[in-house]
């Protein structure tokens, strides 16, 4: 019964959210602040991540498959395909969650125990729109940018690793992120992103907006929408996979 008391809750939160906004140039500020502190700010920790990820990926492709019957263009292309269809998709949201979901609940719970959110009603001002929808727009406009990065630094990653721990050759593993390329994947992972930006947004924000008590307690959101967050991360991977690459 409670998991179908936030579920009808999460949805009737959604409702005001996307509701009509009252001054449209006050949202457009508010969404050019969301990108840079929410999007611009983790656009290093996703290079650093995904360049260690591309190294560490490359040399076990390398290792895992180092009998001579293998072709060495297969550890590029294993490299390349991890990257686009599950690492700078699934695994990234999974890490933005974490970075990007506390911070959302923290913002928005510190404003609702402080009754500033309160104030915004009192003032006329529709507090779930104003607060919680430029984070949504502003995620899910990142997310699929932050991919694109992540994949690129990756498969970078792997270019200058690969040669330097001497487990493949530059030119192998070129021609290997570029055998057997299905755009598509490109595709697939994009939807992902966006759908899991709106996930990393939306339940963060929940649960910052309704919660009770003080600093103690916002912690304790800040914990649960990050887990249940990733949760929903990997139940919505499942569901897309099974619709989108069958």
């Amino acid at each position: 019964m409670k998991f179908f008391f936030h579920v009808g809750r999460y949805f009737k939160l959604l409702g005001r959210v996307f509701g009509r906004p009252e001054k449209h140039k006050m949202y457009l500020r508010q969404l050019f602040h969301e990108i840079d502190s929410l999007g611009v700010n983790s656009v290093w920790i996703v290079i650093i991540i995904s360049v260690f990820i591309g190294g560490i990926m490359t040399i076990q492709f390398a290792y895992s498959m180092s009998n001579p019957i293998y072709p060495n263009t297969l550890v590029g292309l294993g490299t390349r395909d991890t990257l686009i269809l599950e690492f700078s998709s699934t695994m990234l949201a999974l890490i933005m969650a974490g970075k990007i979901g506390s911070n959302i609940t923290s913002e928005i719970g510190t404003m609702r125990v402080t009754e500033q959110i309160d104030s915004l009603e009192i003032m006329g001002v529709n507090s779930a729109s104003y607060l919680i929808l430029p984070k949504i727009v502003a995620v899910v406009f990142i997310f699929p940018f932050l991919f694109i990065i992540s994949v690129f630094f990756g498969l970078l990653g792997g270019l200058v690793t690969g040669p330097i721990a001497g487990v493949i050759s530059i030119p192998d593993y070129i021609d290997g992120i570029q055998w057997l390329f299905y755009p598509y994947y490109v595709t697939f992972s994009l939807i992902k992103s966006v759908v899991f930006g709106f996930i990393v947004a939306s339940v963060p924000a929940y649960y910052g907006y309704y919660v009770h008590g003080g600093a103690l307690e916002v912690g304790s959101a800040s914990t649960k929408a990050v887990v249940n967050t990733n949760i929903l991360i990997l139940l919505f991977d499942l569901i897309l996979t099974r619709l989108l690459l069958t």
